[in-house]
């Protein structure tokens, strides 16, 4: 799903067409294959050895959980409450644990790698030091199905969207029709704003507060138009 989700990304970041320029956050910013093959490595890295390892205890976890695999399907209701509740924790969990990262003393040894992309494209969701994968990108997700106990139907529904979530986030393009990404964007641009995901704890913490006073923030809702959001809120645009 994480390759399905960023190769039209990558697509795009690759050709750089001017239809998709048009809808890039951040102008003055690449994409160089240089760069990428050297990400790459890490991805790859933390993707297929610390996922592998964190599937492993979670696989142990969800059997002593009583986590279901059966041929019986959960009903609507149930996916969509256990999903309400994945999202919730995922927010709590993610948020703080971002923002222990942030510490002086933990970012320049493990979360610096993630920020050295400050105009993000979608497979950087994943480049991260190994201890931030395990404890901020994965703990995070797998939290909620132990706590409700999901059946693996939902548990993969759950990650599908977790994964397009974060690939879009980490996208570096608004485009009509998916969530923004404008704050997580603003995240890696400026360090110390927008640690969450939903925005709910930002909005609690005030760890917000400049991203508001921004044209991004103007910017950040999801787009139902093929006009660039930069067209409809320019970057002379005063907030209220």
């Amino acid at each position: 799903m994480f390759w399905s989700f960023n190769t039209f990304f990558l697509l795009v970041d690759y050709l750089q067409p001017k239809w998709a320029m048009a809808f890039k956050i951040q102008d003055n910013q690449r994409f160089t294959k240089e760069r990428f093959i050297n990400a790459l490595y890490r991805i790859l890295f933390n993707q297929l050895v610390i996922g592998s390892i964190m599937a492993f205890i979670f696989y142990h976890l969800s059997i002593w959980r009583g986590c279901s695999s059966g041929k019986v399907l959960p009903s609507f209701k149930e996916v969509f409450l256990d999903i309400i509740v994945c999202i919730l924790v995922e927010e709590v969990l993610f948020y703080y644990s971002h923002r222990l990262l942030h510490h002086p003393r933990l970012y320049k040894h493990i979360h610096k790698i993630h920020h050295e992309w400050t105009a993000p494209i979608g497979v950087v969701s994943i480049y991260a030091h190994p201890i931030e994968h395990m404890f901020s990108n994965i703990v995070p997700l797998i939290v909620g199905p132990l706590i409700c106990g999901s059946h693996l139907f939902t548990i993969w529904v759950w990650y599908g969207l977790a994964q397009f979530s974060t690939t879009v986030s980490h996208s570096g393009y608004h485009f009509p029709l998916l969530p923004s990404p404008e704050s997580h964007d603003y995240h890696h641009y400026s360090f110390n704003q927008c640690f969450g995901v939903l925005g709910v704890l930002d909005w609690l913490h005030g760890t917000d507060a400049n991203f508001r006073k921004t044209p991004a923030y103007k910017r950040h809702f999801m787009s139902l138009s093929l006009v660039p959001v930069k067209s409809l809120v320019s970057n002379d645009s005063k907030t209220n």
